[in-house]
């Protein structure tokens, strides 16, 4: 797995500057000094939402957390991210407002006047260039430059020896770089920068399209540093300075996010997410009796650095989950993921079934005694991490529940009944095995079609009744099945046989609007964004990024 092992630290200021009205940090009026473009987040592969005319007016409400980009609202009511650099405020300036994620929600006024904004078609604007999306799949393949691509860093990055090695300088914003490869892992690339230094930075802080990044030749080694930090150029920090302290997240999750269950956070994937709109990531880790806290860094730092909130659905081994002290372990584990940044965990997944809980001792009320353990010691270590429920494998095979396993219905009534509403900030939900559009309440062709768990709605209102909406909904997984572009299913998946590419898209993008609208739905995580596996258990078939590239359901999000 890949370890990004910085996120970029930032020292807050305020400063009265002529020409800028500083109302409070979160409310501060700027304008365009370059025709620019405003982007749905913060960095140039988010997609473009405007595009404005020096002079206009600008209310900001906040800056990412590298001082880059900052967020505001122009006079026709648009809400968007600009470079700092393209606005009459430095990045001094820009420190006067508060660190935001990408989800917090918007609450200013558009001011008044303004240029109007212009066709996004028109004139580049003065921000680095960047696909608005990844390429089609039959894009031509693009040979790299004999020598590498001159480009730029999208943002304040450390250049090191190797991935997540020692570093050797840190690159400011905007540094004039030579791309010359990209390391085997997927999530580095080798730069040079004009005084002969080369070594590795993230894939995600250099400007690079899709096209350019496949078109790469694979490196590793060959990193150098013949020139002293004073030669490096005037803007950038001193190479001998300590590496940057990751930001643990310190905003509480509100209103409604969109993610998507990843096997790896390539720039691709990235991408392809971004454009759909999502705002979180969510992997899973299984817990070994021994293992550091710490061990998530990599995964927390990776999502940051890639502008996302990250939830991690941590389960540990059935077999020792009775032995003594394995509990304590465990969520010494989940305090120190807290800690490290994780912005929600999952505390365990699908506990009504032996796959993941010992068989014989299938319990709701001794699954809330765990999740009791584990929220105490989550919100002991940072109260703002998001506690979910592990959310149980939907099914109505038991009739009932016992120590061999639950309905999904019987387990979350036996969990509230044990009193997990106090023990949790959002009730876990898997949803996967529909095979007709959301809105549909009836009508599955299958055996036993008036099943609850064959319907959205049915989902949403059976855990919804469970706690009598007193706590919010989580989806840690939603997703529909589809083989197309692959063999046929295998037999235990045959029941989604029929299910086209196109209804997975149009199904995925009507259950989030659905979600959203409901008021009911703090967290949907799309299982899955990325998977290649297609055997015995067919995760390629649910995932949105196709076999050829393609991501028809982020198109249909994206819209």
């Amino acid at each position: 797995m890949r370890r990004f092992a910085y996120i970029l630290l930032v020292v807050w200021c305020v400063l009265a500057v002529p020409g800028m009205i500083l109302a409070q940090s979160g409310d501060m009026m700027a304008e365009f000094t370059s025709r620019s473009n405003m982007r749905a987040g913060g960095g140039v592969e988010w997609r473009v939402v405007g595009t404005y005319d020096p002079g206009t007016p600008i209310r900001l409400d906040g800056m990412a957390f590298d001082g880059a980009w900052v967020r505001g609202i122009v006079p026709d009511g648009t809400v968007g991210w600009v470079l700092t650099d393209s606005l009459n405020i430095s990045l001094e300036q820009a420190a006067g407002l508060r660190g935001i994620w990408i989800d917090e929600p918007f609450t200013l006024a558009a001011p008044a006047g303004g240029p109007a904004p212009q066709p996004q078609a028109a004139a580049p604007a003065a921000e680095a260039p960047a696909a608005e999306a990844p390429p089609p799949a039959s894009s031509a393949p693009v040979a790299a430059p004999a020598g590498g691509i001159a480009t730029t860093t999208a943002n304040g990055v450390n250049m090191r020896t190797e991935p997540d090695g020692s570093i050797i300088r840190n690159l400011a914003f905007d540094t004039p770089i030579t791309v010359d490869g990209k390391h085997p892992n997927g999530g580095w690339v080798r730069v040079i920068t004009p005084d002969g230094a080369r070594g590795y930075v993230a894939t995600s802080f250099v400007v690079l399209s899709p096209e350019q990044y496949a078109s790469l030749p694979v490196v590793e080694g060959g990193a150098n540093n013949p020139a002293p930090a004073a030669a490096a150029p005037a803007e950038s920090a001193p190479s001998d300075a300590p590496p940057v302290a990751p930001i643990a997240n310190t905003a509480p999750v509100s209103g409604f996010n969109l993610g998507g269950h990843i096997n790896g956070l390539s720039a691709s994937t990235a991408g392809h997410m971004h454009h759909a709109g999502m705002t979180w990531v969510k992997r899973q880790w299984r817990y070994l009796r021994g293992q550091p806290g710490d061990a998530v860094g990599g995964w927390v730092d990776e999502a940051h650095a890639n502008g996302f909130r990250i939830l991690i659905g941590v389960v540990g081994l059935p077999g020792e989950l009775n032995q003594p002290g394995y509990i304590e372990d465990y969520t010494n584990f989940l305090a120190a993921a807290a800690a490290r940044g994780a912005d929600a965990i999952e505390v365990w997944n699908e506990p009504n079934i032996d796959r993941e809980w010992p068989s014989g001792s299938i319990s709701p009320a001794s699954y809330t005694d765990l999740l009791r353990r584990s929220y105490q010691a989550i919100k002991a270590a940072n109260p703002n991490t998001l506690v979910i429920s592990g959310a149980p494998a939907p099914t109505g095979f038991f009739g009932g529940c016992s120590g061999g396993g639950c309905d999904d219905n019987a387990f979350v009534s036996g969990m509230a009944a044990a009193g997990a509403a106090n023990y949790m900030d959002c009730l876990g939900v898997h949803y996967n095995e529909g095979i007709l559009s959301p809105d549909s309440t009836s009508g599955d062709p299958r055996g036993n079609s008036g099943h609850y768990s064959r319907y959205f709605w049915g989902m949403m209102n059976t855990y919804t009744r469970a706690f009598g909406g007193s706590r919010p909904l989580c989806f840690t997984e939603l997703g529909y099945l589809t083989p197309e572009g692959f063999p046929p299913l295998p037999g235990g998946f045959a029941w989604a046989q029929n299910v086209s590419l196109a209804q997975q898209a149009t199904w995925l993008d009507r259950a989030v609007t659905l979600a959203r609208n409901s008021g009911r739905v703090r967290l949907l995580i799309v299982w899955n964004v990325d998977f290649t596996q297609y055997g015995a258990d067919p995760m390629a078939g649910y995932a949105m990024i196709r076999p050829d590239g393609s991501c028809p359901a982020c198109d249909a999000l994206a819209r």
